[in-house]
């Protein structure tokens, strides 16, 4: 992917959509459902629409959706598979009509959105999908960028405008950014306060969009502070967390995976296994999903962010089969927050007991009004529990699990509740013979050439280290 720290300059709305309708070669149609024809309205109050917009259609009646579109094979009129189908029917209607008399001098493009703001009770998710499909040369293979946005503001009104903004903003970057992916990005919030919207899902593809990383997009919405959060499944894909979390059971571990070793794998498998046996199971049903999660934000206030390192760790989970999430939290509470979100059926959170210990220390949760009892009080809802893996230092015959870790004498009750009630259980069947055996260790050993580091590690994990040559690996071991 070329450079993207450039200098560029910033215009508001208004100036992008004049500027887009006074091109000539830009001509298209733009299909809007749920939030009113805000895009369109954006293009025709700049002035000289008319060398811009082929139609505008807003199908809000879902009779007229399907008579359009087809049935959603999803049934959800606010959904990726929707979107899909309104770009294909826009741009082919477009080329077939128009290609003919103005194909050899125009790039054609479809502006699609579907969205649900909210409704005057206020107490829906106010979400929704936008995507072009457009040609940068005339009579070329057309490019797709989709996206997927929450809007966060209190006003039904106020989104609507928002989604007019972005929309523009979309559509001018997809002609004039499309060659600096982070610029791309960065120019979807201008004359937007991330206050009012948040990103969590763009997926970029065509021919001219063949060198984009889409995970490498996805990270990099993290690190602008466009999102909380980005989602890769178990193939290595982008996934918008709505999409693969909604009502589900989910497990969660959280790690610096740098590299995963026999431990990190052995408190999936086992926390897995009392993940079955306690909330139970349906492998058909496919209401579970394993999240290996890692945060970006001490790293994003040290400016010592890579986001190949983290692309390098996303592939070895998902060669392992290991779903991916990638977030700038660094509390569990506020983990457990997001993940509120989406109605979970149960939450469990993998928590090794070293790391536990700075969870229930007082000194971590200052900055609450409510200090721990607050933080507590946001992190063990009913369907969140903790399991907890032991630890053991080497050398060390001490195991620190649930009954044996050093409690302040202040919050004692209030763990004694916690564990009698099983907000906090311990991981049984794990192995204690790889307990030593922490990332950084491994990390170490690896960068100081000591080769016992391979029998610390899955051989699958081991072989794809030395052959990327990933954390300071070198041949010459």
């Amino acid at each position: 992917m070329p450079d993207n720290n450039i200098q560029r300059e910033v215009w508001d709305s208004n100036r992008k959509a004049l500027f887009i309708n006074l091109d000539r070669s830009i001509y298209g149609s733009f299909a809007e459902i749920g939030g009113g024809q805000e895009v369109a309205r954006c293009f025709f109050q700049s002035g000289g629409a008319s060398g811009t917009v082929a139609r505008t259609v807003s199908a809000y009646d879902m009779a007229f959706s399907d008579y359009l579109y087809g049935k959603s094979p999803s049934g959800r009129y606010v959904s990726e598979d929707r979107l899909m189908q309104m770009l294909s029917k826009e741009y082919e209607s477009m080329v077939t009509l128009l290609k003919e008399t103005r194909g050899s001098d125009t790039r054609f493009f479809a502006f699609a959105n579907t969205v649900a703001t909210l409704n005057y009770r206020k107490d829906n998710e106010a979400h929704g999908w936008l995507g072009v499909r457009f040609q940068l040369t005339p009579e070329s293979s057309p490019n797709d960028v989709v996206l997927h946005v929450r809007l966060l503001e209190n006003d039904n009104l106020l989104q609507q405008q928002t989604l007019g903004v972005l929309g523009v903003n979309l559509l001018y970057a997809c002609y004039y950014n499309y060659q600096y992916p982070n610029s791309f990005l960065q120019s979807l919030l201008d004359d937007l306060s991330r206050d009012r919207i948040e990103i969590d899902m763009i997926r970029m593809k065509g021919p001219e969009l063949d060198y984009v990383d889409n995970r490498l997009l996805a990270v990099q919405l993290v690190k602008n502070g466009m999102t909380t959060v980005t989602m890769f499944d178990r193939h290595g894909d982008v996934q918008q967390p709505a999409d693969m979390l909604y009502k589900k059971n989910v497990m969660v571990l959280r790690g610096s995976f740098r590299p995963i070793t026999y431990v990190g794998f052995d408190m999936l498998k086992a926390g897995f296994a009392l993940f079955k046996e306690e909330v139970g199971y349906d492998k058909k049903a496919g209401n579970t999903e394993v999240l290996c999660e890692m945060t970006l934000n001490n790293l994003l206030d040290r400016d010592e962010f890579d986001e190949r390192d983290f692309l390098d760790r996303v592939d070895i989970l998902s060669g392992m089969g290991q779903n991916v999430m990638i977030s700038n939290f660094r509390e569990f509470y506020l983990l457990a927050e997001w993940f509120q979100r989406f109605r979970l059926r149960n939450i469990r959170m993998v928590i090794g007991a070293l790391t536990f210990k700075n969870v229930i220390d007082q000194g971590y949760y200052k900055n609450l009004r409510g200090g721990i009892m607050e933080a507590f009080g946001k992190l063990f809802m009913d369907n969140l529990k903790v399991y907890l893996y032991p630890a053991r230092k080497k050398q060390a015959d001490h195991i620190s699990n649930s009954q044996t870790i050093e409690v302040d004498e202040e919050i004692r009750n209030l763990y004694r509740h916690l564990t009698e009630n099983q907000y906090i259980i311990d991981i049984p069947g794990y192995r204690e013979e790889v307990l030593p055996y922490f990332s950084h260790v491994v990390l170490q050993k690896i960068q100081q050439k000591e080769p016992e580091w391979e029998q610390m590690v899955p051989k699958y994990v081991s072989a794809f280290i030395k052959t990327k040559k990933l954390f300071g690996y070198s041949a010459d071991e």
